[in-house]
Formats: C-alpha cells, sequence, structure tokens
C-alpha cells in the first residue's frame, strides 16, 4: 500500500497542470502559523485595492498524504488577482500526523484565523471563497457544507470567527468519503484507494466497525449539505466514463460522477452546482478560467464587512 502512495499524490498534484507552467511569485504574507502545529502555515497575495477584497483560499491536494501550498496554480493566482480577488494558500495536517477530522479542522482554523486579519490585510471577511483539487478539494467542500463552527465564548479570539463560505470551486474533488458510498456511486476501484485507511486511521477490520461507520458519514462533505450552504463549481478532467473491469486499487477517485452525485443534492436543494468534464457538451475544462469567472460572479458582489470581525 506505501509504495503506490506517492503515485496517487502525483497524480493529484498533476490535476493543476491544466492551469499552466508559470513561477509561483513570492507572496506578500509567507508562512505565517495559524495553530499550533508545525503545517498549520499560510501564505497571502494580497490584490491591490483601496477597498476590503474577497479572498479564495486555497488548499492543496495529495490524497492527505502529501502536497504543499505552493502547488497554488499561478495562472489561477495571477487572473485572482488581476480580478481584484486576495488568495491565501494553507498547510493543513496530514494523515501520518494527525488522522481525521485533522485535516478538515485545521481548514476551517485556518478560515477563522484569516477572518481575524481581515482587517489587517484588507480583506472582505464577507466574501470568502475556498478551492482546491483531490483532497483540497474534499476540504474546501467539508468546511463549505458543515454548520457554522464558531465558538462565541471561546477565549481563543480565532475560534469566536466564522467558518463559513461564500462560495466553494474545486478541481477532482470527492463529494464522499464513505468507501460504500463511493463503491456504489463510482467503482469498487476507487473505494479501495490506499489513501483511506490513513485518512481515517482505521484498519482492517475495523473499517467495519460502528465507530468506522459514523466517521465516515462526518468525514463526507455532502453529508452535512443544507439548503443555506454556499454556490458550487466542480471541475473534472476524466469524461464520465464505467471504471473498466481490470480497474486498480484507487482508480476513479477522481471521478466525475463524484461532482454529479453532488449536484443531484444541491439541485434538489434549490443551490447552484455545476459540474464541468470532458465530454459534457461543453468547451474544454478551463480550470483559471472557470474558477475565475465562477469567485468574482459570486464574491465581488457582497459588500465589504458582511461579516462581523471580532
Amino acid at each position: 500500500m506505501r509504495r503506490r502512495l506517492p503515485t496517487f499524490i502525483a497524480a493529484a498534484c498533476l490535476v493543476w497542470a491544466q492551469a499552466g507552467k508559470e513561477s509561483l511569485p513570492a507572496p506578500d504574507v509567507d508562512n505565517v502559523s495559524y495553530g499550533p502545529h508545525e503545517r498549520n502555515v499560510v501564505d497571502l497575495w494580497k490584490a491591490p485595492s483601496a477597498r476590503p477584497t474577497p479572498l479564495v483560499i486555497y488548499i492543496h491536494g495529495g490524497g492527505f498524504r502529501g502536497g504543499d501550498k505552493r502547488t497554488l496554480p499561478p495562472a489561477l493566482l495571477k487572473r485572482l488577482l488581476e480580478s481584484g480577488i486576495s488568495v491565501a494558500a494553507i498547510n493543513y495536517r496530514l494523515s501520518q500526523h494527525a488522522p481525521y477530522p485533522a485535516p478538515m479542522e485545521d481548514g476551517a482554523r485556518a478560515v477563522q484565523f484569516l477572518r481575524t486579519r481581515a482587517r489587517k490585510w484588507n480583506l472582505d471577511p464577507g466574501a470568502f471563497g475556498a478551492t482546491g483539487a483531490s483532497a483540497g478539494a474534499g476540504i474546501a467542500l467539508w468546511i463549505g457544507f458543515h454548520d457554522e463552527m464558531a465558538d462565541p465564548g471561546s477565549s481563543d479570539p480565532v475560534r469566536r470567527q466564522s467558518t463559513r463560505l461564500q462560495a466553494v470551486g474545486v478541481a477532482a474533488a470527492q463529494t464522499t468519503y464513505d468507501p460504500r458510498e463511493i463503491a456504489r456511486v463510482v467503482g469498487d476501484a476507487a473505494a479501495r484507494h490506499p489513501a483511506l485507511e490513513p485518512f481515517y486511521g482505521l484498519y482492517g477490520d475495523e473499517l467495519k466497525s460502528e465507530r468506522a461507520d459514523r466517521m465516515f458519514r462526518d468525514a463526507s462533505p455532502i453529508t452535512h449539505l443544507t439548503r443555506d450552504d454556499p454556490p458550487v463549481l466542480l471541475l473534472y478532467f476524466e469524461p464520465d466514463k464505467p471504471l473498466p473491469p481490470d480497474a486498480k486499487p484507487g482508480d476513479g477517485i477522481h471521478h466525475p460522477r463524484f461532482g454529479l452525485y453532488l449536484k443531484e443534492r444541491m439541485d434538489r436543494l434549490g443551490i447552484e452546482c455545476t459540474v464541468r468534464y470532458p465530454g459534457d457538451g461543453g468547451p474544454p475544462v478551463d480550470l483559471p478560467t472557470e474558477l475565475t469567472a465562477f469567485f468574482r460572479r459570486h464574491l465581488l458582489k457582497s459588500p465589504a464587512g458582511a461579516a462581523k470581525i471580532k
């Protein structure tokens, strides 16, 4: 199992090759800690503006086993900044540091931390979006759909901030991390992805326990979906075709059926959800162009200061 993980990590990162090969410029704010772990760090690129700017938070992929905030696509960064949208990129604890819910909790804390710095860094706390690929996409969706996690009575000023997002635009996302649902929606090979066991910290027969059942449901973004959740754009780079009979463990983990599964639920709730993939009848998927247009539409219209800064 361990021998295969680097391959899957590389595959998740290669998704972003669609966004171009320019070099990433130095951030305006570099490696600032947002939590106690050494991987709780964030970079920030500020869009020039006299008024507070929207913010898009990039969460890297890598099967919850690897990856880094510096995999932010330069073309996406450039287009967002030119649109007047600032961009942050975070690292988070990986499954070898702490299993679920650590990666999701770190992502949520990063959102809260950035809201505490909104006035200092000229950000509009009421116009926060998130993006990412694969595992990072799953974290972004989980935060976007989860009920408010702010604790108004906390002695920690970060925890008092809102975790809510106003838009989520992602690539190659898993919308459920329940192996049973993955097998049903995509195929058994995808459900046997080798990153799932370390993500949960559960192995063998432990995956059949009641504890595993609770974790599968809670870790899945789609579980937390409710009518008040933000609009979503999901981009995929594989066609909507069944997995072949000889599919290997992990094949299909970036399949567009994850997105179509979510879209069916969001359509019923009346929430905007767009799924794009090769063969969907539209133009070729263009990650930086489509994500930028999506975030411009949903974040630039927000009035500055819509979320209270404490």
